[in-house]
């Protein structure tokens, strides 16, 4: 495994992965956590890949990632993540649609925490999903971050717009 960091505009982000495939995007807030987990090896094509791709998409010229991930987790925290993979560009949806989705309305908490363990921020877009009243709630990376990627990938769709 190796890791690295890429200066977002939404701040920094670790990146960590292998030879087949991304493990983690992770905001940092901490510099000194940045400072003591720099790799100073030579990065993979996969994380050069995971770079270029994060530049262009928060240039608005890419709206799907083409490179493999894999996180650790359960059975059910994967199914969570498979389901935030299909969320379209610039969609969102509900906690509860999300349970909906996965078969149990009952599950919802079970899904929010699922999602807020997803360590592969963007890709995995856990900023998709929302509030039953449209709000925006819960996300490991903040509620700032959440807005500024909900109205950049709405912008990039539609043109200027304001969500929220």
């Amino acid at each position: 495994m190796s890791s690295t960091y890429y200066q977002s505009p939404l701040g920094l982000l670790r990146i960590s992965g292998s030879d087949t495939y991304i493990s983690e995007i992770r905001f940092v807030d901490n510099l000194d956590d940045a400072v003591r987990n720099t790799d100073n090896g030579l990065l993979s094509p996969i994380i050069l890949q995971c770079i270029e791709q994060l530049i262009e998409y928060f240039q608005g010229q890419r709206r799907v990632f083409e490179f493999p991930v894999y996180q650790e987790g359960t059975p059910f925290q994967q199914k969570v993540w498979n389901e935030l993979a299909g969320i379209s560009y610039g969609r969102t949806l509900s906690y509860l649609e999300m349970s909906r989705r996965l078969g149990d309305v009952k599950a919802i908490r079970a899904a929010a925490a699922a999602n807020g363990k997803n360590n592969i921020a963007i890709v995995v877009p856990c900023h998709r999903v929302i509030g039953s009243k449209r709000d925006l709630v819960g996300y490991t990376g903040g509620i700032w971050r959440k807005k500024w990627l909900l109205e950049h990938e709405t912008k990039v769709l539609y043109g200027v717009q304001t969500l929220f």
